[in-house]
């Protein structure tokens, strides 16, 4: 096989200044838990941006919170226990509040034995300092913008039975955070402020219902309005956005039903001396369709208008009641009995009013009752199911939850039923007067065989639940990532490689973007997709454009067409990209122009990340930070103008940045690198050719005690494509799928991830046309030691480790974690973790297939490694758990035996009970511990484990287990 390399090799290294130490001590398995690192990715800052707080503290152990200053270098350390906690300030900067729990050891125990673990609230006053903790906190809310209050809901003390009449409610404390003073509410069940936070809607739920309600307190005046009382448990209080009205729902115990009968309140003209309450349950007012009733699942909520309630019905079952017979009628029932009894009885016939005592004496076995004969436990597959047995099994819980959305006319009492069991769910337009909903009925059964899913759009009026087929089977997998536009006039949409939209009141689809001179069909997105889209952000403000983006540039779009505007200065040629639209205003509902606007950007030349912006009026965009580190998205305070950010390399950690400046020229550093020493020195990305003749990158992550000229042993960690995240940071932990790239670089390996770049019907194929000339690029640099390359890869990257070795003997060792072995057996098989079968991964997502192996057998077999298995010659750790509900086990016992039958050097490692990768610590920890024994045995030339080198009797256990071996 020939191979091409590219001598190009892009030669900068994504570090800043080492750590303070020549040679960096290599990390150990034992050194994780104490490893201590910032929170970066729950970083606060308070809305007047003057203070930033984070917390911080080793993997497993005790945190602390840090409140710290952002205009001087003050700090304050608070002791959190040994369990994150929310970080909350109030609208006004005044307070912070957060949990304090106990210690970790101690939650740990609590874990182990089944108890609960109580937490303390504490809230810090920031004028001073000054703390304040209350006991038994279960849930806390500040009352925000003009509320001067906090509110603090308790844990029950004492666990409540488990009887409809017990009750749910526990202490409410109403705090006044100026004058500190103290109101408790009794037995409140669900609470929420308004908007303003001036008002507090709350209901109760006392012992024996004693008192149940709703009620409103005004925090002004203090007086308090009872909305409605009843025996009844009443919950999932919901405000509007502005904060004058709110629903719940009431649950009332039916006898005709089997479960609590739902019903909806509405309160609005909160401020009135009265407000007004509207009540409904549908099945009184013999409206909502038979069978069914409001769900427990859904949150009603008030339409913009406050004219209608939204909320979701679903099926209700009524209890089966066996008619009372009477005294006369038994009797007469056990008469009739005696009457008919077998000739054998005759000579002991008695009269009527000996009959009840007779038959007391003389019981008659009765006939047999066919209904009474046990039942088989069976499941029945039929071939016309549209959705497999196994898949409606899985999907039962799922099933029972979903509610139809429906509406309530509140002024004229009318009920509109909006979805049904075909048209699923409804995307409501931003006037409520219209939605659109998705029909998958008529395609269900062909999607969920080949993966490739179709829907019809209809138009849906909401007030008289009218519906207008608006688009016809509209190819799902290409892209919906359908919006309305502001004024709800229009309906944007992808189909076939362009961007359309539709009127909705003609119904007229235009093609806005065939005069664009450019692609909108990804080419980066290889499954089996026709013309997969590249994306879009959605609207403008004023409903005129939509923002689209190509594979490179931005682009500025009329909704019909007419006009059409490149906001990138020909990115494509400089092979830049936006990332990701930073929304720095989370009132807006869409982009306004008028405003700055942010996005996050790539350059995919060196993977350099950073931040460009649009100003506001403007149609040019400009690059503020273009950087060899991974810049994280924007983030804009609510009263202040100043934004925060994440920056971080393979070198140091992240660290957050805060500028006052919009165009970011001068960020002031607030959390520095907190890692204690060096893990890596640094990555490099090498550009190659693959077999397919394409030109593709791979990273490579330098060892921490890299020496330039000296080569290292690597291992090769594939999975799709890797390469965006050349400039990450990778933090010390126990892994799921075992691998750690933290781990290894500070043990003296280099990591190599390289990009693959599938063709159809060819997965396993591509694999090695890309991987292999990789490494050798990678070879080529002078770093990476040849004699000592192995491979990993999970899941996904398990196949393509799996089936590399199969083609390839450059590897020198080689772990594959729940690996797809055989496409054939594993094509019809189930994906349990869904109940689905795998035929749609095969032939619209991962498996990149075409059709069924019937009709394409040279592609299965050709990209199966178990008909390759004769040529594996290197050594192979499988890992794979008898419970993986996404590649089933079968897949690695099916491998393994065939190895094993070769005498190939191979070991299988099954973690009992565990699903596609590890939950459980001690066998995270377990894993990843043999996983490096395993490769400094075979790269560096470490003594090999017993567990690999022996084998493991079961027979022949250590004597102090032996008595308990077939416990």
């Amino acid at each position: 096989m020939k191979y091409y390399l590219l001598a190009l090799v892009i030669s900068q290294f994504a570090w800043l200044t080492p750590k303070a130490q020549e040679k960096p001590t290599p990390l150990t398995w034992q050194d994780i838990p104490d490893w201590r690192y910032n929170r970066t990715n729950d970083a606060t800052p308070s809305p007047d941006s003057k203070w930033l707080a984070y917390i911080s503290g080793p993997t497993q152990g005790d945190l602390t919170l840090n409140l710290k200053s952002t205009t001087n270098s003050q700090i304050y350390q608070y002791p959190i226990g040994g369990q994150n906690s929310p970080i909350v300030f109030n609208e006004h900067s005044s307070y912070l509040a957060f949990y304090k729990s106990a210690d970790y050891k101690t939650i740990k125990g609590n874990q182990k034995a089944k108890k609960p673990s109580r937490r303390k609230l504490q809230l810090i006053a920031l004028k001073d300092t000054a703390s304040t903790i209350f006991e038994n906190v279960q849930k806390f809310d500040f009352a925000n913008e003009h509320g001067g209050w906090i509110a603090l809901r308790f844990e029950s003390i004492v666990p409540t039975a488990k009887n409809d009449t017990t009750g749910r409610g526990s202490d409410l404390l109403l705090y006044n955070l100026e004058n500190k003073q103290k109101f408790n509410i009794g037995s409140v069940h669900d609470y929420a402020f308004n908007k303003s936070g001036t008002l507090l809607a709350y209901s109760v739920d006392a012992a024996g219902q004693n008192g149940n309600g709703v009620f409103l307190l005004n925090l002004a005046s203090g007086l308090t309005t009872l909305l409605q009382n009843d025996a009844a448990t009443f919950s999932k209080i919901n405000w509007n956005k502005e904060g004058t009205a709110f629903s719940l729902l009431k649950s009332k115990k039916d006898k005709a039903y089997k479960t609590a009968v739902y019903s909806l309140i509405g309160v609005k003209n909160v401020l009135a001396k009265t407000p007004e309450v509207y009540s409904y349950t549908g099945l009184q007012e013999q409206q909502i369709t038979a069978g069914y009733g409001i769900s427990e699942n859904s949150i009603p909520y008030w339409s913009k208008d406050l004219s209608r309630i939204f909320f979701g019905i679903a099926k209700i079952e009524k209890t089966k009641v066996e008619p009372e017979k009477t005294q006369d009628a038994k009797v007469d029932s056990l008469a009739q009995k005696v009457k008919t009894a077998s000739l054998a009885d005759s000579a002991q016939r008695i009269t009527d009013s000996t009959t009840v005592k007779l038959a007391a004496k003389a019981p008659q076995k009765p006939a047999t009752n066919k209904k009474d004969l046990e039942k088989p436990d069976m499941t029945i597959w039929n071939w016309q199911d549209k959705r497999l047995q196994s898949s409606q099994r899985t999907q039962l819980e799922r099933d029972k939850r979903f509610n139809i959305m429906s509406v309530w006319e509140v002024n004229s009492n009318k009920f509109v039923s909006l979805a049904d069991s075909n048209l699923r769910s409804i995307s409501l337009a931003p006037n409520q007067k219209i939605g659109y909903g998705l029909d998958f009925s008529p395609y269900e059964f062909t999607s969920n065989l080949d993966g490739q899913r179709f829907a019809d759009v209809y138009i849906v009026d909401i007030a008289s639940g009218e519906r207008k087929p608006a688009i016809e089977k509209l190819y799902l997998n290409a892209s919906f990532s359908s919006s309305f536009s502001p004024n709800s006039t229009h309906l944007l949409y992808y189909n076939d490689g362009d961007y359309y939209v539709l009127d909705v009141k003609t119904l007229t689809k235009t093609n806005i973007t065939k005069n664009i001179p450019t692609s909108f069909i990804s080419v980066t997105d290889d499954h089996n997709v026709s013309k997969p889209a590249t994306g879009t952000y959605g609207w403008t403000h004023d409903g005129r454009f939509v923002l689209l983006k190509d594979n490179y540039d931005l682009w500025k779009v009329s909704f019909d067409g007419k006009s059409h505007k490149q906001l990138t200065d020909n990115w494509k040629s400089k092979k830049l990209l936006a990332t990701s639209y930073n929304n720095i205003y989370p009132d807006d509902e869409d982009i306004d122009l008028s405003k700055d606007q942010y996005f996050g950007i790539i350059d995919d030349n060196n993977k350099q990340t950073g931040i460009a912006l649009l100003p506001a009026k403007s149609d040019k965009m400009q690059i503020l930070t273009l950087e060899d580190a991974y810049i994280s998205p924007l983030n804009k305070v609510k009263h202040a103008s100043s934004f925060f950010y994440s920056r971080q390399t393979p070198t140091v950690s992240p660290e957050l940045y805060m500028s006052t400046d919009k165009m970011l020229t001068s960020p002031v550093k607030l959390v520095a690198d907190s890692a204690k020493q060096l893990l890596s020195a640094g990555s490099k990305l090498i550009s190659y050719i693959s077999d397919h003749g394409d030109t593709l990158q791979a990273v490579l992550y330098l060892p921490a005690n890299y020496v330039e000229g000296q080569t290292y042993p690597t291992i090769t960690y594939i999975y799709e494509r890797l390469t965006n995240g050349k400039n990450s940071y990778s933090l010390p932990a126990y892994p799921g799928g075992g691998f750690n790239r933290a781990m290894y670089t500070s043990n003296g390996y280099a990591v190599l991830m390289p990009d693959i770049k599938y063709k159809l019907n060819d997965p396993g194929m591509s694999t090695v046309a890309c991987v292999v000339p990789a490494v050798k690029a990678a070879v080529a640099t002078g770093i990476v030691d040849e004699k000592n390359v192995a491979i990993h890869g999970h899941s996904w990257g398990g196949y393509q480790t799996s089936f590399l070795i199969t083609q390839t003997n450059i590897f020198k060792a080689a772990v594959a974690g729940a690996p797809l072995t055989n496409m054939i057996s594993m094509y019809s098989l189930i994906y349990w973790n869904s109940g689905s079968s795998n035929q749609s991964i095969f032939e619209s997502s991962q498996g990149r297939l075409t059709t069924g192996y019937w009709d394409n057998w040279d592609a299965y077999a050709r990209n199966s490694p178990i008909f390759h298995i004769k040529n594996v010659q290197t050594p192979l750790i499988i890992m794979h758990n008898d419970k993986d509900g996404a590649v089933d086990y079968t897949q690695g016992i099916e491998y393994f035996n065939g190895l094993r039958r070769l005498n190939k050097p191979v070991v299988m490692l099954t973690y009992n009970g565990e699903n596609h990768g590890l939950a459980k610590e001690v066998n995270q920890k377990d894993y990843a511990v043999r996983m490096m024994e395993y490769f400094d045995h075979y790269l560096k030339g470490k003594e090999a484990p017993e567990w690999w080198s022996k084998g493991i009797d079961f027979m022949a256990l250590p004597k102090h287990l032996e008595d308990r071996a077939f416990e």
